[in-house]
């Protein structure tokens, strides 16, 4: 317990002054939610356009965190050699892996409370009302997009190419998943992509919870994909993720 707070704190440091990644992964969401507030007002379909964008940018702010910013940032360490370097110290690779994971919730809770205060006080949004079933969709959607994000970086062989190659399944996603507008005019086609995104399910999840007053356990089906998700990608990790330099 003791090497993994260290490790957590060294984390938080390193995070906070790599002053691109930060941007990427803290400020990205915050500033669509800037962004798209002042485009939309009013109501889209029956609730306030600022509730709205808020749920969808914190399923978003989920998957651009735990999915893009931990996939891009272990490669970019495993094919730098810090992975190796630190499989040869005494650190558990276990413990490391945790740490790296905790230090991300720690990001995406920090920047969840900075879009609240941003909705609430600049666009008119309402508080969440049942806090303990959001958190509990919030840190649904963080496990699984985290394991996601294992496997993307057990599959990605390319430090030059990971963010490209991230960002290319990210944003369509987020798109497709109604992060950033409503998705019922989108083509039929379109929305039966959707239905199987674990983005999606997550949005719906937050709708339902943050909008509805539902709790988490009124949607299985939605948990059960977006768990799924997970899990899948929580065992493709197990089976491919490499400490080594692939890169020759």
């Amino acid at each position: 317990m003791r090497l993994l707070r260290h490790q957590l704190r060294g984390e938080q440091r390193v995070f906070w002054r790599n002053r691109e990644g930060a941007f990427f992964v803290f400020l990205f969401p915050i500033v669509f939610l800037l962004l798209l507030g002042s485009v939309y007002d009013g109501t889209i379909d029956g609730y306030e356009a600022s509730d709205l964008l808020l749920v969808g940018l914190l399923g978003y702010g989920a998957a651009n965190t735990a999915f893009a910013g931990l996939a891009i940032m272990l490669v970019i360490r495993r094919e730098g050699g810090l992975l190796k370097r630190i499989r040869s110290t005494p650190l558990p690779g276990a413990t490391y892996l945790l740490a790296v994971l905790l230090s991300l919730l720690v990001v995406f809770l920090l920047q969840s409370a900075a879009m609240f205060a941003l909705g609430i006080s600049v666009f008119g949004a309402d508080g969440p009302g049942d806090i303990v079933s959001l958190l509990a969709v919030m840190l649904l959607g963080v496990a699984a997009f985290a394991g996601m994000g294992f496997a993307a970086a057990a599959l990605i062989r390319s430090a030059d190419g990971a963010s490209a190659v991230i960002n290319l399944i990210l944003l369509p996603m987020a798109f497709i998943s109604g992060s950033f507008v409503p998705t019922q005019e989108y083509p039929e086609w379109l929305q039966t992509l959707g239905d199987v995104l674990p983005l999606k399910h997550l949005i719906d999840l937050l709708r339902g919870v943050y909008l509805d007053g539902m709790p988490i356990w009124d949607a299985p089906g939605s948990v059960a994909v977006v768990a799924a998700w997970g899990l899948a990608g929580a065992l493709v990790a197990a089976r491919r993720f490499g400490w080594e330099p692939r890169e020759r």
